[in-house]
């Protein structure tokens, strides 16, 4: 890192429960001169609020927060691919402005600023190709490390006491959306994130069994597991109550699949 380059560090800070937070993480909050918060509106607060208890708990000395709004994005359900597509690629954009404004006008070169990530910046997380944007838009010297976390599908399966994989079998991981291109598969197991639209209902047959959580790691988790066909309805039903009652749902779940007669429709 030369003196007028700007160091960035994109932290992963676990799924939500603060004991997750690695060593790693706790020495890289420690050298941070600034932390970027970006809010996510009221009824995500508690986001936010997580991550200063964690600056709280871990970084002795006073620190700097500098918190801005996340740009509103389109999530009207149902787009086809080319639609989502566009509106993710239009929301980037948006954020990226608001991070090279935060990073040229908040952090000094020579300083370090930080973004602490929900899960594990490496999975399903905009947070470095953002970055990545910033530097090839902005001309600033840029340096980014990560510092990866334990991600919502490691905490679901410590939660659940099981492995994702079986042996000699692979994994699949897929946004909710796509869920029907890959399952039913080769016998592998689907880990899906990002299920806005109860996807695992469209997914039928024997043999399929699901390990569902959300909130992992806070004190509103909620667990489900069993056979597809006798759980999905009271899992949308605890989705849709939890929805309504904290405004947002993280969920994640295991879909495996040991029967070779699993439809979707």
């Amino acid at each position: 890192m030369t003196t007028d380059s700007r160091r960035i560090l994109v932290i992963g800070i676990g799924a939500g429960d603060p004991d997750h937070l690695t060593l790693a993480a706790v020495k890289a909050m420690r050298r941070s001169d600034v932390f970027f918060f970006v809010g996510k509106g009221t009824e995500k607060a508690s986001l936010i609020d997580l991550r200063r208890y964690l600056l709280d708990e871990h970084v002795p000395n006073p620190c700097r927060v500098v918190e801005v709004d996340d740009p509103r994005r389109d999530r009207v359900r149902r787009q086809d691919t080319a639609t989502y597509l566009a509106a993710v690629a239009d929301w980037r954009g948006r954020r990226a402005e608001v991070y090279e404004l935060l990073i040229r006008d908040e952090l000094s070169p020579g300083d370090t600023g930080a973004f602490l990530v929900w899960g594990d910046p490496g999975l399903y997380d905009g947070t470095l190709g953002i970055l990545a944007d910033v530097q090839q838009r902005s001309g600033m010297a840029i340096d980014v490390d990560v510092i990866p976390g334990i991600s919502s599908a490691s905490a679901l399966a410590a939660r659940h006491g099981i492995t994702l994989n079986r042996v000699g079998g692979p994994v699949h991981f897929t946004p909710g959306r796509r869920l029907t291109e890959i399952c039913p598969n080769d016998g592998g197991d689907v880990v899906v994130l990002l299920d806005a639209d109860d996807a695992f209902t469209r997914i039928h047959g024997d043999g399929v069994w699901i390990y569902w959580g959300a909130y992992l790691g806070t004190p509103h988790e909620l667990l489900v597991s069993g056979a597809l066909d006798e759980v999905a309805d009271r899992i949308r039903r605890l989705r849709a109550e939890a929805r309504a009652r904290h405004g947002w749902i993280m969920d994640t779940y295991l879909l495996r699949i040991t029967a070779p007669h699993a439809d979707q429709r």
